[in-house]
């Protein structure tokens, strides 16, 4: 029987949701409470995306998640500019491939949203990104050090994880990616590739859902600080190509990210939709 909490909680993301609605141009299903609607459910992913990679540290008061468009693949769902540990259903905004958002609403967008729209516009496989700041990675973006994957839950990283400065191409800025030219740079060395790290600065998941973009990003940290530690005591081996490609089955199939997804949310207070 659910108890009171959980009914609060359950009618304030109603709420919300049929808030935030008619902003995000989801269709109502005749007359269907919101709740069934799965364009509704990637929005309350997204949402707890953000509550996930917060509880985890893998993002602070700075960091961001989107997903693509449920209604529209040309364009992107990402919060307005708040700490992702405070994000709800009305803080989600509609945006460009440019980043220009479709239905502002007085809101302020994040200043590197074109992170996110460069890399849907040049990756149509990529239906979730996220732009981290994970202190146990920002050594490798600096020291000359490759992050590779080390340990079988981190596969999902790729077996190339490149650097990416932004000097290189655009002299001394702030190091944010405020505009297309700096954002589709950055796609550029992406490429086809799940994760690239950003000079001083952090790293970028790019994945094929918002499950998958929040369990990479969570096991780029954890491979980060075991390197860390195993860089101390000799020489780390890195998992081969073959490893790369049964250990990334396993960990995407149902039988690992179900699990996972359900964990994290659990321990990030939010429902495992």
């Amino acid at each position: 029987m659910p108890t009171p909490n959980t009914t609060r909680r359950a009618l304030v993301r109603a709420a919300a949701y049929l808030a935030v609605a008619p902003l995000l141009a989801v269709p109502r299903r005749g007359g269907a409470q919101p709740d069934s609607s799965p364009d509704r459910i990637e929005l309350e992913r997204l949402v707890a995306a953000n509550r996930i990679l917060a509880h985890e540290n893998v993002v602070d008061a700075f960091g961001h998640v989107s997903i693509r468009d449920p209604q529209n693949l040309m364009r992107y769902v990402l919060a307005r500019s708040r700490s992702p540990e405070l994000i709800e259903l009305a803080d989600l905004m509609r945006f460009e491939l440019d980043g220009t958002p479709v239905d502002a609403r007085g809101r302020t967008p994040y200043g590197e949203r074109m992170i996110h729209g460069a890399i849907y516009e040049a990756r149509p496989d990529v239906r979730s990104v996220v732009h981290l700041h994970s202190y146990a990675v920002l050594p490798f973006t600096i020291s000359g050090v490759p992050l590779r994957p080390v340990i079988h839950t981190a596969g999902v990283l790729g077996a190339e994880i490149p650097v990416w400065d932004i000097r290189d191409e655009f002299g001394d800025t702030d190091m944010l990616v405020r505009n297309m030219a700096e954002g589709r740079s950055l796609a550029k060395a992406l490429g086809k590739r799940t994760c690239v790290l950003l000079r001083g600065h952090g790293a970028v998941v790019a994945a094929r859902n918002v499950k998958e973009a929040v369990l990479t990003a969570y096991y780029l940290q954890v491979d980060a600080q075991v390197q860390l530690q195993a860089l101390a005591l000799g020489t780390p081996k890195a998992l081969s190509v073959a490893e790369i490609a049964a250990t990334t089955a396993t960990q995407l199939s149902p039988l690992a990210l179900d699990r996972a997804w359900e964990y994290f949310c659990v321990r990030a207070g939010v429902e495992p939709l």
